[in-house]
């Protein structure tokens, strides 16, 4: 349902208004931004999400929490990213235990690992309100544990349901997918390889989108705008037109909003 409402928003915007100049999705969003950027066709896009999806729900492998990195200005809290490494690479000399980066989202991090990861990780991090907070019926996305669920699906999903997309794609490292230079089995290796069992990075993903490709506007598709705080977390760390904190990202997107979330209705006008 998120997909084919995301995918349906896409299908709507205003190309009169708009110039689509590239596409980037978080984590399941990877899968349609391919569809968006043509990387994969509508049909085969839904194919490859519920497939994705029932591969997940079958195993469902671990599990991942989210907490918070920044303030509640979007400033860096310095050391608390490298003391969770810390600990990290405390729990993980253990026979047992397994905890791992699962997304860097903005100003979040999400840690995916096995139950005596998760416990302990959990144990560690200071309450900050409601965190740490563990996501219910999340597997450990993004990691080592789901080789497995990548195993599966290389093997149930072939190469031949992508083709070179119409629009650049930014992926979960950053890297740009063009029409022109993909290579359909790289495309293939990552999206059911290296994005399901190694760290997702949200967060580049946007600050390679804008300083490559410097669009007038980024818009959110899909129900909701829960993403649309992590885009301005992202934003604010690199500085972007200006926007240094929570106050001048707010103020902008009061007056001049950069980020358009088809999610809220004032904002959608605008869009479609």
């Amino acid at each position: 349902l998120i997909h084919a409402s995301a995918y349906a928003d896409f299908l709507v915007i205003d190309r009169s208004k708009y110039d689509i100049v590239a596409v980037t999705g978080n984590s399941m969003g990877w899968y349609t931004a391919l569809s968006c950027a043509g990387g994969v066709s509508p049909e085969q896009g839904i194919h490859l999400v519920n497939t994705m999806g029932r591969l997940m729900q079958e195993t469902l492998i671990g599990g991942q929490i989210i907490y918070p990195l920044l303030d509640a200005h979007w400033q860096v809290v310095p050391g608390r990213f490298e003391s969770i490494l810390q600990e990290m690479t405390r729990i993980n000399a253990e026979a047992d235990a397994e905890i791992y980066i699962s997304i860097h989202l903005g100003g979040w991090l999400l840690l995916a690992g096995n139950e005596a990861g998760l416990s302990q990780i959990i144990g560690f991090l200071p309450p900050i309100d409601a965190f740490p907070m563990r996501l219910a019926q999340h597997g450990a996305y993004h990691s080592p544990l789901q080789a497995p669920i990548s195993q599966k699906a290389q093997r149930d999903l072939s190469a031949e349901m992508f083709r070179p997309p119409d629009l650049p794609i930014i992926d979960g490292r950053g890297k740009i997918w063009e029409k022109t230079t993909s290579n359909m089995e790289e495309l293939h290796r990552y999206t059911l390889g290296t994005q399901i069992i190694t760290p997702y990075d949200f967060t580049r993903a946007i600050q390679v989108a804008v300083c490559e490709f410097a669009p007038e506007r980024i818009i959110l598709l899909g129900p909701g705008n829960g993403l649309g705080g992590a885009i301005g977390q992202s934003l604010t760390q690199i500085g972007w037109q200006g926007l240094q904190d929570k106050a001048r990202f707010s103020e902008r997107q009061e007056s001049d909003p950069y980020i358009l979330a088809m999610g809220r209705a004032d904002q959608r006008a605008k869009v479609v």
